[in-house]
C-alpha cells in the first residue's frame, strides 16, 4: 500500500475517527486518577502583579455583540499607546478568567471547554503596559494575578524572529501567547483530547478579538511561527508544555476601532 502522505493524514486528523478506536474505560480519569492542576504551578515567592478585579475596571466601553462580530476584524498596525492595567485586566477576564471553580481539577470559564478541561496558560510579552515593567509574565486565573516570570533582552527582535518575520507582532503593547498542558485534556479524552485542544483555542482567540472592540485596541491571530522558538522564549520544555497560539493586541486608530 502507499505511503500516508502528510495531507492524508492532517485531514484525519480534523476528523473524529479516533473516538471510536479508543477505551475510555482505560483513560485516567476512568482509572480513578485525580485530574491536574487547572492552573501551573507557581512559587509562592514569585513576584505577583495584582489585576483589576472583575467588573471594576474602568474605561471598558459597552459595546453590542452584533456590532463587535461585525466589526471585527484583524489588525496588524498599531498606534503606539499603552494599555492600561484595567484593560489588560478585562482581556485577561474575557479569555481565560473563571466563573466558577468546581473542585481542584475543573473549572468554568468565560470561554467553551470540551469537558471544562482548559488545556490553555496564558502568557503575556508586555512592551507597553502602564504601570508594568516590560517582560514576560503568565495569567493566574485562580487569583487573577499576574506572575512576572521573567525579563528577557531584545524580547522585540526575539519574538519577531520566532514569529517568523512577522515585525508586527513587536509592534504591539502585549502579546498574549497561548500554551498547552495537552495532559489536561488527554485525562479525560485519551488519544481524542488534541483536536479538542485545537478548537479550544479557536475559542478563546475570538474572546480576544471581541473584547479588544470594547477598549478601542486590535489584535490578529496568529498560528504561523517557529514552534522550538516560541518554547524556547517562554522557557517551557516543548513536550509536556507548548505554545499553540498567539495574538498581539494593540491600541488602533479611531477609524478602525
Amino acid at each position: 500500500m502507499p505511503e500516508e502522505s502528510s495531507i492524508e493524514r492532517g485531514r484525519y486528523f480534523l476528523k473524529d475517527t479516533v473516538r471510536r478506536k479508543i477505551d475510555f474505560s482505560q483513560v485516567d480519569q476512568h482509572r480513578g486518577i485525580r485530574p491536574p492542576p487547572i492552573e501551573k504551578p507557581f512559587r509562592k515567592d514569585g513576584e505577583l502583579v495584582d489585576l483589576v478585579s472583575v467588573g471594576d475596571w474602568n474605561g471598558i466601553t459597552a459595546v453590542s455583540v452584533e456590532s463587535a462580530i461585525q466589526y471585527r476584524e484583524s489588525q496588524r498596525s498599531f498606534t503606539g499607546d499603552p494599555l492600561t492595567l484595567d484593560e489588560l485586566s478585562f482581556l485577561l477576564w474575557a479569555t481565560q478568567g473563571i466563573r466558577q471553580q468546581l473542585d481542584a481539577g475543573t473549572a468554568l470559564r468565560t470561554v467553551p471547554s470540551a469537558g471544562a478541561r482548559h488545556a490553555f496558560e496564558t502568557y503575556l510579552c508586555i512592551f507597553q503596559v502602564t504601570g508594568l515593567e516590560p517582560g514576560f509574565y503568565r495569567y493566574l486565573p485562580v487569583e487573577h494575578k499576574l506572575l512576572q516570570e521573567f525579563q528577557e533582552d531584545h524580547a522585540a527582535a526575539k519574538i519577531t524572529a520566532a514569529t517568523l518575520g512577522q515585525s508586527f507582532v513587536a509592534g504591539a503593547a502585549v502579546v498574549f501567547i497561548w500554551t498547552t498542558i495537552p495532559y489536561r485534556m488527554e485525562w479525560r479524552y485519551g488519544a481524542a483530547a488534541h483536536k479538542t485542544i485545537a478548537i479550544d483555542a479557536g475559542h478563546v482567540c475570538q474572546n480576544l478579538y471581541l473584547a479588544c472592540k470594547a477598549i478601542g485596541a486590535g489584535t490578529c491571530a496568529v498560528a504561523a511561527y517557529h514552534q522550538d522558538l516560541m518554547d524556547q522564549l517562554l522557557r517551557i520544555d516543548g513536550t509536556d508544555e507548548f505554545v499553540i497560539y498567539l495574538a498581539p493586541v494593540g491600541k488602533v486608530p479611531p477609524g478602525k476601532r
